[in-house]
């Protein structure tokens, strides 16, 4: 098996990516029929930062972020977290990193009906017969401030209390990564609020990184870094962006 090369410059001096791809390539289908989701991105996201990626419906975002967590494999080029790359694990080493290196954060919540928001919080390390660190995870549970809702099962609970339950849980093992895929897309204006600037605290707060795609300018605002996506490759990136600088970013993409 070839060496694969070695990961690209961290996104500043001094600093160290906490994930990344190297010309990654993803297509779907055959022939005419073929679509290049992926065309040759290469990027990396800084360790305790929070990061987002944009871009239209179609143009590749979710396919990144899918790659880079390991949820789906690209046709070509490599992706990584931390210095292990991903195409170099078989599936039972590829589990074993998303359960206890990696955290997620999706719009739908994916949350177990039967299980209580305890034990849906609990989960990641309860499938690999640990007992977690009792006092992270109290100190988790009281920011997000579910502590009165612990025996709740999800049917029980509101959208946002479910994906404040949900970024309990990624936060809970304390992760290398967490990666979140439209994670206020079900919610109120309101509530989108309160989970993003959790995520916000919990990055400057615990030195969490997060790589999080969206659509949401305001969403997006909360990042330190947005990186934008189309046709399947980087077209920009922003540092430190304001709510009017990514709506005016995001006009070409008409």
């Amino acid at each position: 098996m070839a060496t694969p090369p070695a990961p690209p410059a961290p996104p500043a001096p001094g600093t160290v990516a906490a994930a990344g791809a190297i010309d990654a390539r993803k297509t779907y289908g055959v022939g005419d029929a073929q679509v290049h989701a992926l065309d040759g991105v290469s990027v990396s996201f800084e360790a305790g930062k929070f990061s987002a990626i944009m871009g239209p419906s179609g143009s590749g975002k979710s396919t990144l972020l899918h790659c880079l967590a390991g949820l789906d494999t690209l046709t070509s080029g490599a992706t990584f977290i931390g210095d292990t790359y991903l195409a170099a694990l078989d599936d039972k080493e590829l589990t074993e990193l998303r359960r206890t290196k990696v955290g997620f954060v999706f719009q739908a919540f994916n949350l177990i009906p039967t299980l209580t928001a305890d034990e849906n919080i609990r989960l990641p390390m309860m499938l690999g017969g640990e007992a977690g660190d009792k006092e992270w995870i109290d100190h988790v549970v009281a920011t997000v401030g579910l502590g009165d809702r612990l025996k709740h099962r999800p049917s029980e609970l509101s959208g946002g209390q479910q994906q404040r339950v949900a970024v309990a849980r990624a936060l809970a093992s304390r992760p290398q990564i967490i990666f979140a895929d439209e994670p206020t897309g079900n919610l109120d204006s309101v509530t989108g609020t309160e989970i993003l600037s959790f995520m916000r605290d919990a990055v400057r707060e615990f030195g969490q990184t997060i790589v999080m795609v969206t659509h949401d300018p305001v969403a997006a605002s909360y990042a330190d870094r947005v990186v934008f996506v189309g046709d399947g490759r980087i077209t920009g990136e922003m540092v430190d962006p304001g709510v009017d600088q990514i709506i005016d970013q995001l006009k070409h993409w008409d």
